[in-house]
């Protein structure tokens, strides 16, 4: 697993490692009961507080993506299979969209009204 982030962005660093996390459920490279690397190990490679990259693990925890166990780690739920279907799902309805002529902001508009 690869956690990506960007120093210079406006986005909390916490909330890109919980994105890329989920980017990493979503395209299938993290699958419903693999352990995620523990947060200080996280910490060091990215060169981040570790209280930062346990809150990106709280974050999916609360999404239900993650179960944090003492002494057992970070470990990915079956939503996590959910996520990936959806992930495909979402893939093919862009494609679809396309293919029709729709933009991509067209196409997230329509999926904001059903929020």
């Amino acid at each position: 697993m690869l956690i990506r982030i960007d120093p210079a962005s406006d986005t909390a660093i916490f909330a890109q490692i919980a994105a890329s996390v989920r980017a990493d459920i979503g395209a299938g490279r993290i699958r419903a009961g693999d352990r995620l690397p523990p947060a200080r190990e996280v910490a060091t490679a990215v060169g981040v507080n570790l209280h930062t990259v346990l809150r990106a693990y709280q974050d999916l925890r609360d999404e239900g993506l993650v179960d944090m166990r003492r002494g057992r780690g970070a470990t990915v739920t079956e939503r996590a299979t959910a996520l990936a279907q959806l992930h495909d799902e979402i893939t093919d309805l862009a494609a679809r969209a396309r293919a029709l002529g729709i933009s991509t902001e067209t196409l997230a508009s329509l999926m904001k009204e059903h929020e």
